[in-house]
């Protein structure tokens, strides 16, 4: 498994290209801004998009989503609990910015451990809710991507519009910190991380209760 992180936008949302080495088939997970280096990064890796899915509908991560349609005619998922933040820019917050961001329904909506083929790779989802109703982590090949879940040292924010610390914590605890821990974080926001120093030295949700 191939994966390249692009941070994009002016939050410097990480966008993954993930991709299957056997086959050249490939994901862009959180495509937030910056859509030709996006086509770009995939065109220098050799590898064809054969999906968009988004960890959760902030716009800081789905601006770049209808271009990435539109150009590259591929499918775009989220998390049924999300799924109307990509018509509404209220709701993804980018009406506040003075950008209305609205790349349209998705195609496919996603729930708690549904399971998905890119290639010849396979990959698990996670519903986290806690930073939004329908926030999703996304399993497989010994990596996980947290998208504003968790962080390296710390969790996503949980003050916006349907975030909830408590189920953000539980969030975690239940589904990312039984994952083995060795398991890599590629996280929405910053450096990447495992699970098990997360385990270790994350002061939110560190120990074992």
């Amino acid at each position: 498994m191939l994966v390249k992180v692009l941070p994009v936008g002016p939050l410097q949302c990480n966008c993954y290209v993930v991709k299957c080495e056997k086959t050249g088939e490939a994901m862009v997970i959180d495509p937030g801004a910056s859509a030709q280096r996006i086509l770009d990064a995939l065109r220098e890796a050799d590898a064809t998009c054969v999906r968009v899915v988004l960890t959760h509908g902030h716009a800081d991560h789905i601006g770049a989503v209808r271009e990435l349609r539109t150009r590259l005619s591929v499918p775009v998922y989220i998390h049924e609990a999300d799924a109307a933040m990509l018509t509404d820019a209220a709701r993804n917050l980018s009406l506040f910015s003075g950008m209305a961001v609205r790349p349209g329904a998705p195609d496919g909506l996603l729930q708690d451990e549904d399971a998905f083929s890119v290639g010849e790779l396979s990959f698990k989802v996670y519903h986290t809710p806690g930073h939004t109703p329908g926030g999703i982590c996304i399993y497989g090949h010994g990596a996980v991507f947290t998208g504003d879940t968790l962080f390296a040292g710390s969790i996503g924010r949980t003050d916006l519009p349907g975030g909830s610390y408590t189920a953000l914590i539980r969030s975690i605890k239940d589904k990312l910190m039984r994952l083995p821990e060795d398991v890599l974080v590629y996280p929405g926001h910053g450096p990447e991380s495992t699970v098990g120093d997360e385990k270790r030295y994350n002061p939110f949700v560190g120990g074992d209760d």
